[in-house]
């Protein structure tokens, strides 16, 4: 975005600065709007689990942001040529039941004709300025809480190798498929310091930017991660996307390792996830609240996987 104009206006709350999961524009004292898009290929096979993935994931930046998603258009390319037309049918069937499960409806959207399908979604949500999230507010002494479990790329690449077991996919499809309201709105409730979702970039890079967002040092601990069910044994056979090397490659120079950076455990930090959980700072005293209302609302992986510390050499720390 180097050289793009830049944009001043008393109600742009949050812009393309800071690398913020949306943008939000404030439309009255109590009223802001939160707004996001994503798109990509099918992950799985089913076209209806692959709508709701899609939709699941695009709904993930407003509830990042402490939003609720309200509207959403549908952005479609799809090879009607080679393609029955009851295959799209599926897919924005999915869409549109995750949609209705987060409370928000479809407008509509656009589709064009491609040779390779991708579906996602253009979405609005609101939320109230006094209850945003942002990634910049994280303090040295907060705790860091995962709300899903890692492993998404791993799972979905040998899933388009043939070589992954029935039982593990479904456990990372049902992940894929949950909405991060529940996370987002116990957040919100303890007291959130800031927060972002753990999407492509992988869980390293979201915890970088928010470190960098908030000009602090985040420390993350291996062998506190929690992973899909079956998904160690996969990344272990090597089932990296292409994303995995740049996740790495970017992360690289801004962090410092304490233990091996080639391990099998150190892969899931920059596997890319899709429709991951979200990455929380919360006050020390709010850890046991936060993951109780988590626990209580059916998520079972809410985990704390690290701490803020004061900015140092590294914006970065992997300890054990």
């Amino acid at each position: 975005m180097q050289g793009l104009p830049s944009f001043s206006d008393p109600n742009l709350l949050v812009g393309a600065e800071h690398f913020s999961d949306a943008g939000v524009y404030r439309l009255a004292d109590g009223l802001a709007v939160v707004q996001s898009v994503d798109f990509f290929p099918p992950l799985v096979d089913d076209p209806f689990d692959f709508g709701r993935i899609a939709a699941a994931n695009s709904m993930s930046d407003v509830y990042a942001m402490g939003g609720r998603p309200r509207t959403v258009l549908n952005i479609v390319c799809f090879p009607d040529d080679k393609l029955d037309l009851d295959v799209l049918h599926e897919i924005l069937r999915g869409g549109a039941e995750r949609v209705q499960a987060a409370g928000a409806v479809v407008l509509g959207g656009h589709s064009v004709r491609d040779d390779e399908v991708k579906f996602g979604m253009a979405v609005t949500g609101t939320v109230h300025p006094d209850r945003l999230i942002t990634n910049q507010a994280a303090e040295p002494g907060d705790v860091l809480v995962l709300t899903k479990a890692l492993g998404t790329g791993f799972v979905t690449t040998a899933n388009r190798a043939g070589k992954c077991p029935d039982d593990v996919l479904a456990a990372a499809c049902a992940s894929m498929i949950a909405l991060n309201d529940t996370a987002s709105e116990a957040a919100v409730s303890v007291g959130v310091r800031a927060a972002t979702d753990i999407t492509g970039f992988g869980l390293a890079a979201h915890a970088l930017e928010l470190a960098q967002a908030s000009e602090v040092t985040v420390r993350l601990e291996l062998s506190r991660l929690p992973l899909l069910p079956g998904a160690e044994r996969l990344a272990s056979q090597k089932h990296h996307t292409r994303a995995n090397a740049t996740n790495r490659a970017h992360v690289a120079p801004l962090s410092s390792f304490e233990v091996a950076d080639d391990t099998v455990a150190a892969e899931f930090l920059f596997d890319p996830q899709t429709s991951g959980g979200l990455l929380i700072a919360v006050k020390p005293d709010a850890v046991e609240p936060l993951l109780e209302q988590c626990r209580a609302c059916g998520l079972d992986t809410p985990t704390v996987v690290g701490e803020v510390q004061p900015r140092g050499d590294a914006s970065l720390i992997v300890g054990r």
